[in-house]
């Protein structure tokens, strides 16, 4: 399969063709996937000069695919931290039964579903709404939602403080939530969904080959993570099992991982908790071992014509923001087979000098476990931060 992604200043597109995933719906078309509505935020200080902020019609012809700023932008003066915001957008593991309910009285949002049905071929919103959970907890499903139910919480934060996507210089998603990242200054952009799609079903294909999982674990300061992992891996090779994996899928915090792998492998470590020096270990609820070697037949996107998107998003894989166009393909290829360096970022993104104020960070999506990581990270930062709830609304 290959897949050309574009991203398009704060955008991706993608064009697809080859072989496709086993039981995997027809692929639409270009020309199809450009028929569904390509909705664009226009953010500017001055709404008469650019229409509304919650939302126009537009082509992906149109000049955002352009690649050079715009006079304005040019001409943008620099703004003080504490002028300035931050989204974070979560990944899967986030989703739950209700998530959206408090969205959608707000402009573009059904329609939003709407088009994602089209997409998927199967109704998003219901399935967010009233579950049921067993369905919505299945990576081909969640992702597509978390995703969808991301760019809703935006609009949301757009309608109720438009300064803060006016004023957003930097941006990072988890896992999945890093497609949000690249495209969320659009209000809904179709193929980037449909990439959602495709990386989903292909996970979710790449889980059921081997019994897998992940495991959330907190650590006592002597913990030894990569140590433990090793020693799980040994104990899969004196069961029989070749070529073991576990390791280190996840960096959230200090002392906070989660690891993944074989079964067996997860296995071992709840079983030695106390002689790993871990404090909890706790299996979460997702099908497969991501962000580990066992990802390896679903990373075959070739990834190519990419575009840097304009304010900075930062990479799960090595925590750095995107510099030019063969870094954005070359870390999103990596990605499913790399672990989220998500501590890393959340350096990366609030390190200040001394004394140097920090900017609004906005948590949109379901959940508030990145806030929590935040909060462990980097408590200045943190006292910054809000959630935008996607379950209930102000009327």
């Amino acid at each position: 399969m290959h897949i050309n992604v574009v991203v398009l200043r704060k955008g991706l597109s993608i064009n697809m063709s080859g072989a496709t995933l086993h039981n995997m719906m027809r692929i639409p078309s270009i020309t199809e996937l450009r028929s569904f509505p390509f909705l664009c935020r226009k953010v500017s200080n001055n709404p008469h000069q650019h229409g509304s902020q919650n939302g126009t019609q537009a082509s992906p012809e149109t000049k955002l695919l352009e690649n050079e700023p715009t006079e304005e932008e040019q001409q943008r003066p620099k703004k003080k931290p504490s002028e300035c915001s931050v989204l974070l957008f979560p990944g899967q593991g986030s989703q739950f039964v209700g998530m959206g309910r408090g969205l959608l009285k707000y402009r573009n949002v059904k329609d939003m579903f709407g088009v994602a049905q089209k997409i998927l071929g199967y109704d998003l919103l219901p399935l967010c709404l009233d579950g049921p959970e067993e369905e919505l907890m299945r990576t081909v499903h969640c992702q597509p939602a978390v995703f969808v139910t991301s760019l809703a919480a935006v609009e949301r934060l757009n309608h109720e403080n438009p300064a803060a996507i006016e004023n957003c210089v930097a941006a990072a998603g988890f896992s999945v939530g890093e497609f949000a990242a690249l495209v969320f200054y659009f209000l809904f952009h179709p193929t980037a969904l449909y990439a959602v799609k495709v990386r989903g079903e292909a996970m979710q294909k790449a889980s059921e080959l081997i019994p897998s999982s992940m495991l959330s674990v907190m650590g006592r300061p002597q913990a030894k993570y990569k140590h433990a992992c090793l020693q799980a891996r040994e104990h899969c090779l004196s069961l029989g099992i070749k070529e073991p994996v576990c390791s280190v899928a996840n960096y959230l915090f200090p002392d906070g991982r989660v690891i993944a792998g074989h079964k067996e492998a997860l296995d071992f470590l709840q079983q030695n908790t106390r002689k790993l020096h871990f404090l909890r270990a706790r299996p979460l609820p997702v099908s497969g071992a991501f962000h580990t070697a066992l990802m390896e037949s679903a990373t075959e996107p070739n990834f190519n014509q990419v575009r840097r998107p304009e304010i900075n998003v930062y990479s799960n894989v090595d925590a750095k923001r995107y510099m030019h166009e063969g870094h954005v393909r070359r870390q999103l290829a990596k990605q499913l087979v790399s672990p989220v360096k998500w501590e890393q970022t959340l350096h990366e993104v609030f390190e200040r000098t001394q004394g140097q104020s920090f900017p609004h960070t906005y948590e949109v999506g379901p959940g508030k476990q990145l806030g929590a990581t935040l909060q462990k990270c980097n408590m200045k930062a943190y006292k910054s931060y809000t959630h935008v709830d996607v379950t209930t609304h102000d009327d």
